[in-house]
């Protein structure tokens, strides 16, 4: 009687850990898509994209197997055309650019092409990845800052005009962060707010009796704005063949520059009409 009840025991088990049990393809999919997602998320090319995640189902054994990337989607199917195939589709929304990460996606990537960690040491690696901040506020801050103070030099403006736009562009990021988490407003009208934002204060340092330029200190403040990056991952895309994800980076980076011009504009339609425009000088 006890040999009936421990098998009857054994065999209700059984099912229970097959069902924790991910089968390989399974596995390498979870692995992959989370990759691309990372890399694309951060500003990895489109092609570049494509490679790793080839490579990466390649190394694990699959030969039978499909990847296409756009700039804001991932798509991956294993197994294509078997009885256990399984597709992956994964939205991506476009993101800022973080080198840290993708240099970390890559060495997991070539880690396990080489063999040196496992699938599940990788995607372990990966949830690590995602998890962590990218920077904090104040680091970003500052960036922002010695970013606008830099380019309003690099651009043609004074050591003295660079001091003003240092503020500027630190009060920049906060601006944006505030719109974006407590105004709950989208990325081209929080970009409209910060330029308008920009322009205001550079009116105002212009206005005070320090000599200082009301066009350089803008130019400076709204460096950080500009989509400088997405133009290059456009052409570079267009390049590639990838047409389509260089026509939506080329979008995303036209709207992104229109918006800015707007909140620039805005702002010395406000100046002229409350100062007559004596600082835009």
């Amino acid at each position: 009687m006890e040999n009936v009840e421990a098998t009857e025991v054994k065999n209700n088990t059984e099912p229970a850990a097959e069902k924790n049990v991910i089968p390989d393809h399974v596995g390498v999919m979870q692995v992959a898509s989370l990759m691309g997602e990372i890399l694309l998320s951060n500003g990895a090319e489109i092609y570049r994209v494509m490679d790793t995640l080839h490579r990466v189902i390649k190394a694990c054994g699959f030969e039978n197997h499909s990847v296409y990337v756009l700039s804001n989607g991932v798509f991956i199917t294993i197994n294509e055309g078997e009885p256990d195939a399984c597709t992956s589709i994964k939205h991506v929304p476009i993101g800022s650019v973080n080198l840290e990460k993708l240099a970390r996606v890559n060495q997991i990537s070539r880690n396990l092409c080489n063999g040196y960690i496992t699938r599940e040491m990788a995607y372990a690696g990966l949830k690590e990845i995602q998890r962590k901040v990218n920077y904090t506020d104040m680091g970003q801050a500052l960036a922002y800052a010695f970013g606008s103070a830099g380019f309003e030099v690099i651009l043609g403006g004074t050591l003295f005009d660079s001091i003003p736009a240092f503020f500027i562009g630190l009060g920049l990021y906060f601006v944006l962060k505030f719109l974006s988490n407590y105004g709950h407003v989208s990325r081209f009208p929080a970009n409209i707010g910060g330029a308008l934002y920009v322009t205001i204060f550079a009116a105002a340092f212009a206005a005070s009796e320090l000599n200082l330029s009301f066009n350089n200190i803008v130019i400076g403040g709204i460096m950080p704005l500009v989509p400088g990056y997405a133009i290059t991952t456009s052409i570079r895309d267009l390049f590639n063949g990838d047409y389509l994800s260089g026509i939506i980076h080329m979008l995303d980076a036209f709207l992104t520059a229109v918006c800015i011009a707007i909140g620039v504009g805005v702002g010395i339609m406000l100046i002229n009409y409350i100062g007559g425009g004596a600082v835009l000088v």
